[in-house]
């Protein structure tokens, strides 16, 4: 889920074209020719010695071969209708750990710190969480990304992320449960659209859909999105994305400035350009929407991660749970609301209680079923709630509950998002939602 930032301002922009990349391939039928031509003059010793130098490189590309989540093996017995829970899959909490990024430079010494091994260890029940979570996150998505084709309705998209969520994490009210709602933006709209009922949209073949949906394990969040689309035109624009949030999770660490961090992925995404009906067009990172820290039951608990450059010094710190998410477009670059909200989320706190019949109802429902944990209308209109708009509203006038209305760039333009959760634990950086797809 997305957090809007007043403060982030571009720093200058910085326009880089996109190098073509040209691999020679080596012709067949010359090989063979050059070896016909040798007479077998190749010694016995040049032979050991290509050997040996195969088996170093062979060696050393081992050695430096980054270190990629897996799914775990039991994850393949999952069914086509997502009906096991992944508990049942990975039995005793043995659940995959996250991609493992080791701290370097003045954090170094945090890998074989026994100190910090011995604070690691006090973690290890909201590392199992947070495991159990971003197992289900994989298994949804790998799921669904193969059945989202163009002509399907955002509302059976929505139903089949969310259902296969609350089956695979065994929903139990707060718990275990959907983080916040499933959102499904699609083309310029940017981040906070989730169908309400009687909306019907479809997807199209042109379009650009970015789908972000949070799993949560005893108040313990991940938040991870990605995009879809099915035409290559947009094939750079869902590359910066991906591109840069991976740049920002790598620079993330302990004590780095949030202000750095938006400076490495404004300078990747800006880098990438894309030529959309004959036009060549730079891609932005949407200024006014950035990453965030997540707290327990609450997906933005006070840091925001930019995605521009700006003078933020606030440092991350030991044991810090974030969320980089980018956002590219080709058009403005800035967000603003537009159309009907559908999400939601209680203020934490305590409140006064509402005049409005309707809305302390409603406030009781919310709080029973929510807590802090952001909901759409389609959760009331579930648990049986009707005829709640005014007391919704009235919740929202009060200060009690936070609207969250769809985020849209200008009308015509394409935007895109990619998103990872990751830990700062005091031994290494765990990049919790990583996975085979991304």
């Amino acid at each position: 889920m997305t957090t809007v930032s007043g403060a982030a301002n571009a720093a200058g922009a910085i326009e880089k074209g996109l190098g073509e990349l040209s691999v020679s391939k080596e012709d067949p039928s010359a090989k063979d020719a050059a070896n016909d031509s040798d007479d077998g003059e190749n010694s016995a010793e040049e032979n050991a010695a290509d050997k040996d130098s195969a088996a170093k490189k062979k060696k050393n590309k081992k050695r430096n071969k980054k270190k990629k989540k897996k799914s775990g093996a039991g994850a393949a017995g999952q069914s086509e209708t997502l009906s096991i829970p992944v508990s049942q899959l990975f039995p005793n909490n043995s659940y995959p750990v996250g991609e493992i990024c080791e701290y370097v430079d003045d954090n170094k010494y945090r890998t074989t710190s026994e100190e910090m091994r011995a604070k690691d260890h006090l973690n290890e029940q909201q590392l199992i969480d947070l495991r159990r979570a971003a197992e289900v996150h994989r298994e949804v998505r790998q799921n669904v990304r193969q059945r989202i084709k163009p002509g399907i309705d955002l509302t059976t998209v929505a139903e089949m992320i969310e259902n296969g969520t609350r089956s695979l994490v065994e929903v139990n009210g707060f718990e275990a449960g959907i983080g916040f709602p499933t959102g499904l933006s699609i083309n310029h709209c940017a981040a906070h659209f989730t169908p309400n009922a009687g909306d019907h949209v479809v997807v199209q073949k042109d379009d650009v859909l970015k789908v972000d949906f949070g799993v949560q394990v005893n108040g313990n969040i991940i938040d991870s999105a990605f995009t879809m689309s099915w035409n290559e035109r947009y094939d750079p624009l869902l590359q910066a994305v991906k591109d840069a949030t991976n740049t920002g999770v790598r620079e993330a660490g302990i004590d780095v400035r949030l202000g750095d961090i938006g400076a490495a992925i404004q300078e990747v995404m800006e880098s990438y350009e894309i030529e959309l009906d004959g036009k060549t067009t730079h891609i932005k990172p949407i200024r006014n929407l950035c990453g965030h820290n997540i707290g327990p039951y609450l997906i933005h608990s006070g840091k925001s991660v930019p995605i521009v450059a700006n003078h933020d010094q606030t440092r991350m710190e030991e044991g810090e749970l974030f969320a980089i998410e980018t956002f590219g477009s080709t058009g403005s670059g800035f967000v603003q609301e537009e159309g009907a909200c559908s999400h939601y989320a209680k203020i934490g706190g305590e409140h006064m209680s509402p005049r409005l019949p309707s809305a302390k109802k409603l406030l009781q429902t919310i709080t029973k079923n929510f807590g802090t944990l952001p909901f759409c209308r389609r959760y009331l209109d579930r648990l049986g709630e009707s005829h709640y708009y005014l007391g919704l509203k009235s919740l929202v006038d009060s200060g009690i509950v936070n609207s969250y209305p769809p985020l849209c760039d200008v009308k015509g333009s394409y935007t895109a998002q990619s998103e990872h959760t990751f830990i700062l634990r005091p031994t290494v950086k765990e990049v919790l939602s990583r996975g085979d797809d991304y």
